[in-house]
């Protein structure tokens, strides 16, 4: 009896507060603008800085390069130096970046089905 108790306690949630709760930390990140349509477009493969500039014409370049700095950090995507000249990297998903695409996808399903604000 005293095991059912317990496993009772633990399936309660327990109070978080935001500065200490993943789950509010992935949002925060995920909501900064672009950082999902920056994943979204790596889906087909690997692109170049100008290649996702070209399919998000309203970012900013630093703005670009500042996000995929931030998606890199986060284990999101991988940087590649491609040996070509001029100098180039290409950006790809992670297998976490893939993992979490895969999230966003049922994500957008749902919010298909809500009221937008």
């Amino acid at each position: 009896m005293a095991i059912l108790q317990a496993a009772a306690v633990l399936d309660r949630p327990e109070p978080r507060r935001p500065d200490n709760c993943p789950v509010e930390d992935w949002l925060a990140f995920l909501g900064h603008r672009w950082n999902a349509l920056i994943l979204w477009h790596l889906q087909g493969g690997a692109k170049r800085h100008g290649e996702l500039s070209a399919v998000l014409p309203a970012i900013a370049p630093k703005v670009l390069t500042e996000r995929l700095d931030g998606l890199e950090k986060r284990g999101l995507i991988t940087r590649t130096a491609l040996a070509s000249f001029p100098r180039s990297v290409s950006y790809s998903l992670s297998a976490a970046g893939r993992d979490l695409v895969g999230i966003l996808d049922q994500i957008e399903l749902w919010s298909r089905r809500m009221p937008q604000g």
